[in-house]
């Protein structure tokens, strides 16, 4: 398994639009793997192909504590949405910057396995909002894009700050 480097906002290729995935192989099931890692490592609770710069429609996304309910979703779609919830949103392409973001409460997703099986599930709280969070990203939207400008302008000034910092450190 590998550690994938993950695309930092505003990186352009964060708005590429994913695209779907024909078949089910060992490489993908490979990949699905290295996502994982990726994800736990960072630590994060979601990944979508697109933050390590595959735009396939792929996201993984296990918000258990203790890292025990891992979730692969292939070509996943919103089936059924219902109600809202506001909850402080972070992500792993936009580090150290949390927001409120308003999403559905309850969601039914249908998508393919990692073995290429067809299922749906439904979801709430906190495991909604990172599947819907994830499912963003497939379409090149961020959690900042939820943000007024004014916010949005002050977050690129703050990350332009800390590209900064970084370089002379």
């Amino acid at each position: 398994m590998a550690i994938l480097d993950i695309l930092r906002f505003p990186d352009a290729r964060l708005r590429t639009k994913a695209k779907p995935i024909d078949e089910v192989t060992d490489e993908l099931r490979q990949f699905i793997d290295d996502m994982f890692e990726t994800m736990y490592e960072a630590p994060g609770i979601g990944l979508a192909a697109t933050q390590v710069n595959i735009h396939k429609q792929l996201v993984v996304v296990d918000v258990s504590e203790d890292k025990s309910e891992p979730y692969c979703f292939i070509n996943p779609v919103i089936t059924h949405a219902e109600g809202e919830d506001v909850c402080q949103e972070g992500c792993l392409s936009v580090p150290e910057y949390y927001a409120d973001v308003s999403r559905a409460e309850n969601i039914k997703v249908k998508a393919l396995d990692r073995d290429g099986k067809e299922f749906e599930i439904e979801a709430d709280g906190l495991f909604a909002v990172c599947i819907q969070h994830e499912l963003d990203h497939l379409k090149g939207k961020l959690f900042v894009d939820y943000l007024s400008p004014l916010k949005q302008k002050r977050l690129l000034k703050k990350i332009e700050k800390l590209t900064k910092q970084n370089a002379t450190a």
